[in-house]
């Protein structure tokens, strides 16, 4: 049996992930933090696969609920897997100048804090220093690592930058204790950030820069991350893998 905790399951890439993962034969923990319809249709979506689903409420920048979300997942069966998807990007697109600091701060507690929180738990459920079966971490980062989302988001892709140091350290530390932590960068991805930030028009903007002349699906990215939780991936770790169209 093997259990994968998704945060920011109910939408977007992280809802493809959680599909992907029950068709897959992985039971699912469906994290979501806000509206439970999404999560509990992506978790019905699993058990039709035939596999145990959850959804469960949790701020993965608060510690006590990140905790609560480890415990909820352990009452399915050891956590083998854990994906950190859940980000903001905190208000409308601007310059850097044009942000309040506390739009700022919640990004960072999010996209850094929430990444750190939900690892370190992985960590001390998984690693075999701490009596665990060892297990698979991916982290979504962003191409915006790379590209510095100048004019829109810097300051999220300063928290990707940042997810990208966390994965290359944190797969060095526990490489000998049975854990794999890895990363994935999408690219311009379909999916409903880019209308709910008052940019309807952002993806067919960009597509003109990508090399292969299109965003990509949610779909293309879920199936990155179920390769690199696979055993398929079993020497790759530390890696941070763009999935972008080749931009």
């Amino acid at each position: 049996m093997s259990v994968l905790i998704v945060t920011g399951g109910s939408r977007g890439i992280g809802a493809a992930i959680c599909s992907l993962a029950g068709s897959r034969g992985y039971d699912v923990v469906v994290n979501y933090s806000g509206d439970p319809a999404p999560a509990l249709s992506v978790a019905e979506e699993v058990r039709s696969a035939g596999r145990q689903a959850v959804a469960v409420r949790a701020d993965v920048s608060v510690e006590a609920d990140v905790r609560a979300l480890f415990d909820a997942a352990a009452e399915l069966g050891p956590v083998s897997g854990l994906v950190n998807n859940a980000a903001t990007v905190g208000n409308t697109p601007g310059r850097l100048d044009s942000y309040e600091v506390d739009v700022v701060r919640r990004t960072l507690d999010v996209n850094v804090t929430g990444v750190f929180l939900c690892c370190r738990e992985a960590v001390r459920r998984m690693s075999t220093r701490h009596g665990g079966h060892g297990g698979a971490i991916v982290n979504i980062s962003s191409t915006a690592a790379r590209t510095g989302s100048a004019g829109e988001w810097v300051h999220y892709a300063a928290s990707k930058a940042a997810v990208d140091t966390l994965t290359f350290g944190l797969a060095q530390e526990v490489a000998a204790e049975g854990m794999r932590v890895n990363a994935v960068r999408p690219g311009m991805i379909h999916t409903g950030l880019h209308e709910a930030a008052g940019l309807p028009g952002r993806l067919e903007k960009y597509a003109r820069q990508i090399p292969m002349g299109r965003a990509g699906e949610p779909a293309e990215i879920a199936e990155t991350v179920l390769f690199l939780l696979s055993p398929e991936s079993s020497f790759t770790t530390g890696a941070i893998l763009d999935v972008g169209g080749g931009r």
